[in-house]
């Protein structure tokens, strides 16, 4: 599925980095928590979250994560969107909640999860 297929799913507007949506991406993370992110989602192409400071863009950088999805309406502070940029980052806000929004993509049958068994 590609950057763009989500967008459209979540019904979702693109904050930064609008040239990746055609990039295709497999597994996808949800979590309001980056010590749990950093743990767990290893080979994750998107993080859904609803947590929006800076230590996101970071975190994401350090997992090379391609797209950040925003939940709930979140848009993140301009700073934000320059690391995004800087870092070839795509952002999304979709104001699904997390459950809605994981749902959303889980019944696409096209992108994975994490298994963190």
């Amino acid at each position: 599925m590609t950057i763009g297929e989500i967008k459209e799913s979540l019904n979702a507007t693109v904050l930064a980095c609008e040239d990746k949506l055609n990039n295709e991406v497999y597994s996808a993370f949800a979590s309001d928590m980056m010590s749990d992110t950093l743990a767990f989602a290893k080979d994750v192409s998107i993080l859904l979250t609803g947590l929006c400071n800076p230590q996101v863009m970071r975190t994401a950088d350090l997992l090379d994560i391609e797209c950040i999805i925003f939940i709930r309406g979140k848009e993140p502070t301009e700073n934000m969107i320059e690391l995004a940029i800087s870092n070839d980052i795509c952002v999304l806000s979709t104001n699904y909640e997390m459950y809605v929004a994981c749902g959303i993509l889980y019944n696409t049958n096209a992108i994975g999860g994490v298994d963190i068994g």
